[in-house]
């Protein structure tokens, strides 16, 4: 299925003169997939149209945040009416005290104060030194894979762009930093144990995607969750949950509401900004309380609480807090889920699936992935080919192996038909 890329390829030949690679994050690159990247002009409902005319079925949701869909109507009315107010002020706005009661009294229980920020990277940097203010210790411990945005200490053993290129870390990261982050194993317990144990005394705080999304979608073995929050407990380390991919979208309360844990600490993004640029991190007041300007641990921003971010993001989770929200939203999993299970379960000898409601990732290798070490065994080659015949089919996947596929509620059953069908042959093609 030939489809017109000539404006797309322009557009990349013109960018890569002016900007790194041509992309302004990696995983835009298309590099693992073997394309070069498709240039959207625009989007509506659970569609996306590139700039040569190409019509796709979006599964990547702008990475998470547009759960209501492109172009979502009265999101697109609350941009315009605060637009019309102003842009920014480098000032406190109402937005900021809406957002903040809606997280702490609508979704997150844990979260008893919290700040925004403009990104997931600057919530999670921002909760990391928090705990490190707060309890005086050095040391974090992350798990290998997960990827919590790119401030230094999170490019030790990461995953999401960085596993797509096949690097374990970044140039640019110190050994001081490097030797103040710890890695475990995700879904490995006693490693954690070990790795505590060998620094007792020196680690400030353990964090980690509950739900792991930037090596795929992989979900905690159950235990797990519950044998960290009693280690670090023991341990008085604080626990942080990146929340910035499974929050709001594994239920109402995120992944901690899901599993039944409670962390100190949670950090949050994409979706409070409902398709704008926004983060933000939270948890215990007498944490919290530690910062700037009550205390001594120091952060800021001068486009933090962005008013349009948070308009936007407003909108969202008022439509979210609607009583059947998550039930629908599993609905639409479930959906998705049974049309396509029959077609993977035919190559059950060369494909995994894992879905957690909204969110899920076929795996291109066999009997069930749990582990970080085992999405590496992925055949990402031939994901790649499945990546480039489902795009000519109009279907817009992940462009690597180790993303999230992202359902939203403006997906259809026409939509999941379509997917489906497309799957059937491409698979047919390129595993026989």
């Amino acid at each position: 299925m030939k489809q017109r890329t000539e404006l797309s390829e322009a557009l990349f030949e013109r960018a890569s003169q002016y900007i790194p690679g041509g992309v302004n994050s990696p995983v835009r690159a298309f590099r693992s997939v073997g394309l070069t990247p498709r240039y959207i002009d625009h989007g509506k409902g659970a569609h996306i149209y590139d700039v040569d005319g190409n019509e796709y079925i979006d599964y990547i949701s702008s990475w998470g945040p547009l759960l209501l869909g492109h172009a979502y109507p009265p999101i697109l009315e609350a941009i315009e009416r605060e637009l019309h107010r102003g842009t920014s002020y480098g000032a406190c706005n109402a937005r900021e005290v809406e957002m903040a009661e809606l997280i702490c009294t609508q979704f997150f229980p844990s979260v008893e104060r919290v700040r925004m920020v403009n990104s997931g990277t600057e919530a999670t940097m921002s909760a990391v030194r928090l705990a490190r203010g707060f309890t005086g210790r050095d040391k974090i411990l992350k798990f290998e894979g997960c990827y919590h945005g790119h401030a230094d200490s999170f490019l030790i053993s990461a995953g999401s762009g960085l596993a797509t290129f096949g690097q374990t870390s970044s140039a640019g990261v110190t050994a001081h930093t490097a030797e103040d982050t710890l890695v475990a194993q995700y879904n490995d317990l006693e490693s954690v144990r070990a790795v505590l144990e060998a620094h007792r005394g020196e680690v400030a705080a353990v964090i980690l995607e509950p739900i792991m999304g930037n090596m795929g979608l992989i979900p905690p073995q159950p235990g797990f969750l519950q044998g960290l929050r009693q280690l670090t407990q023991q341990e008085g380390i604080l626990l942080i949950f990146d929340e910035v991919i499974s929050g709001f979208r594994a239920a109402r309360g995120g992944a901690q509401e899901l599993y039944g844990i409670r962390p100190d600490l949670t950090c949050l993004g994409k979706i409070i900004g409902g398709g704008l640029p926004v983060g933000a991190f939270g948890g215990r007041a007498d944490i919290m309380d530690r910062l700037a300007p009550l205390g001594d641990v120091y952060q800021a921003g001068t486009l933090s609480g962005n008013p349009l971010a948070l308009a936007a993001g407003i909108t969202m989770l008022r439509e979210l807090a609607a009583p059947d929200f998550y039930e629908r939203l599993e609905a639409q999993g479930l959906a998705f889920e049974a049309r396509i299970r029959p077609i993977l379960e035919r190559y059950s000898d060369r494909l995994s699936y894992n879905r957690v409601g909204s969110l899920s990732t076929i795996f291109f290798r066999p009997g069930g992935v749990r582990t970080n070490a085992e999405a590496r065994e992925s055949d990402t080659e031939t994901y790649a080919r499945y990546f480039r015949s489902m795009i000519a089919r109009g279907i817009y996947l992940p462009p690597s192996q180790y993303e999230c596929i992202f359902l939203s509620m403006a997906h259809s059953a026409e939509d999941f038909d379509r997917t489906a069908s497309a799957m059937d042959e491409v698979l047919r093609e390129v595993l026989g």
